[in-house]
């Protein structure tokens, strides 16, 4: 699974000159890293996909505490990858990804959907994909910390006073603290300067 290397996703830190097809995640490929990228291109643990694909045969890769299955697997933002050691996939102010070594196992997940399943529970749809179920009821935009079993480890809410990342737009990279909520524009205080950002492009961490 392959793209082109001018249709390449701009958080990707990877030249705009070079072999011609560059591989493409195979899942959520317009906002993941693919695993061969990570492990050859940025962490160079590997020089090339055969490489990697001796690492994933040995069980040397998981992704959020799971097994490795092909050089296309998807790791999105927040994500723990392990292969030497645990990294943490970022994104800095230049709208790079980065793998940042990390010792947390846990991941930060924000809430994009929730809906009501059999039995009276919810069920929330959380930005890699992952759907949990809790009886407890969180709002969409919020943040949940889960383990690598998907077990909900801790909620942090969107609220006025607390910390949240930018993730996308002009403030990407950059953390600041929520001065007010107006329905989905959120007001938030950055090091030097106030933004008014949309909801969707904020996590609260």
């Amino acid at each position: 699974m392959h793209q082109t290397r001018s249709e390449i996703i701009r958080e990707l830190p990877l030249a705009r000159k070079g072999t011609k097809y560059v591989a493409r995640a195979s899942r959520h490929s317009s906002s993941s890293l693919p695993l061969i990228i990570a492990i050859r291109d940025m962490l160079r643990l590997a020089d090339t996909s055969k490489e990697v694909k001796g690492m994933i045969h040995d069980k040397k890769i998981m992704i959020n505490g799971k097994l490795a299955k092909t050089l296309n697997d998807p790791i999105c933002l927040f994500s723990i990858l392990s292969a030497d050691k645990n990294y943490l996939l970022n994104i800095l102010p230049t709208g790079r990804f980065e793998l940042k070594e990390t010792k947390e196992k846990d991941r930060k997940l924000k809430i994009i959907g929730k809906s009501m399943v059999k039995g009276k529970v919810l069920q929330y749809a959380l930005h890699d994909g992952t759907n949990v179920i809790s009886d407890k009821n969180f709002s969409v935009g919020d943040t949940l910390i889960l383990n690598t079993e998907n077990k909900i480890q801790k909620h942090m809410a969107m609220d006025k006073g607390k910390e949240a990342f930018a993730f996308a737009g002009n403030y990407t990279g950059k953390i600041g603290k929520i001065e007010n909520i107006d329905g989905n524009k959120i007001k938030i205080k950055f090091d030097k300067e106030e933004a008014v950002l949309d909801a969707a492009q904020l996590m609260a961490i």
